[in-house]
């Protein structure tokens, strides 16, 4: 019987913490991999054996072997093929990614009937954004007959403990160039630019925010079926955001690809810890209801966002432990919604939902 439930990358900043909370559910069926062996072992040691260590090296093709009692995959690592991901698939293991590559996602999308000839079920878009994100998304459109665009603006606190995998994937992307979805047309936009204030409220206040290449955008356009999407990025420092948007307004921010530029870059903003440790997002949500135009606004807030993505993961991983949900590849807001996610996080974050300015519901 498979009951193996495999962490790629779990002895890792999101990794570990997944681990340490599904071996807490699932003791001694939870198992850290990845290529240090040292590093897993601590891991199981800290946990007093409720996660196991493996050894695993996804770019080998053996890697495959270590699937063969696995229920459930969750990959906390980013991958420039999806070998491993049609691996899982062929042998009828569940599937979790947490990343947020939309390039790479839609790739896993295309082994969707992969996934559904074996037996599998995959879910992407796992986290805060895209995650969360896309619940939220998913909650002020049901709140509207008809969807004309969606804002989503991420607001991360600099205090906060970033993983450098995170730094990293924040780092190489303030210089991108990407695709949104305007009026239902692909539209090239870059990183950092296009600025536009969002209102997070009273905690908070306006934030200026600018264009950055979060999957959510393009995931939503389609699964929701919105013509236009948008995902901005702001910091709690309105200097830092500024002086980030003026590194690629300059063009400065290119220097980042020079290799020891970029590592420079990583290893400082990994050692730099002010302001706070809360994040906050905002979904706004125009179109109309009753034949008048409307408006719908979701607020989320909480601190430790790594956190946060990892208890997204351990939700639903659980759920794909217990539940037999359909077979092939979905991102999160096809096959959950808000509610589920409601008990743990009304202990962890606050969320409103507005419609035209008035309070709909709170978590």
């Amino acid at each position: 019987m498979k009951n193996k439930i495999v962490v790629v990358g779990g002895y890792g900043h999101v990794g570990a913490t997944i681990c340490k909370q599904l071996g807490e559910r699932y003791p001694g069926q939870v198992y850290a991999a990845g290529r240090s062996t040292e590093r897993a072992e601590r891991l199981s040691r800290e946990t007093g054996g409720k996660v196991k260590p493996l050894t695993l090296d996804i770019r080998n093709p053996a890697a495959s072997d270590a699937l063969n009692d696995a229920k459930l995959v969750i990959m906390c690592l980013d991958q420039t093929d999806t070998g491993f991901v049609r691996s899982c698939f062929r042998n009828g293991t569940n599937y979790i990614d947490v990343s947020a590559n939309g390039a790479f996602l839609a790739e896993v999308e295309r082994c969707g009937p992969e996934a559904e000839a074996h037996g599998a079920t995959a879910v992407l878009s796992i986290g805060l954004a895209p995650g969360l994100t896309n619940l939220l998304a998913l909650e002020a459109s049901k709140l509207l007959e008809q969807v004309h665009e969606i804002d989503i603006t991420i607001m991360l606190g600099l205090g906060d403990r970033h993983g450098e995998a995170a730094i990293a994937w924040t780092v190489d992307n303030l210089h991108a160039s990407f695709e949104v979805i305007r009026n239902n047309r692909s539209v090239a936009v870059k990183s950092f630019t296009d600025g536009r204030v969002a209102d997070f409220g009273a905690d908070f206040g306006r934030k200026k925010a600018y264009r950055f290449p979060f999957s959510d955008q393009q995931t939503i356009a389609r699964t929701l079926g919105v013509p236009t999407v948008s995902t901005r990025l702001c910091f709690d420092s309105a200097l830092v955001t500024a002086l980030a948007a003026g590194l690629r307004a300059s063009g400065a921010a290119g220097f980042l690809k020079a290799d020891w530029v970029r590592q420079a870059a990583i290893a400082g903003i990994g050692k730099l810890h002010f302001g706070e440790e809360r994040f906050a997002v905002k979904v706004d949500a125009r179109g109309s209801k009753g034949k008048k135009d409307a408006f719908a606004e979701c607020f989320l807030q909480g601190i430790h966002q790594s956190e946060m993505t990892a208890k997204v993961a351990v939700s639903v991983a659980d759920a794909l432990c217990r539940i037999t949900f359909p077979q092939g590849v979905y991102h999160i807001e096809q096959l959950f919604e808000l509610s589920d996610m409601r008990k743990w996080l009304a202990k962890e974050a606050a969320v409103e939902i507005r419609l035209d300015g008035n309070l709909h519901s709170t978590v």
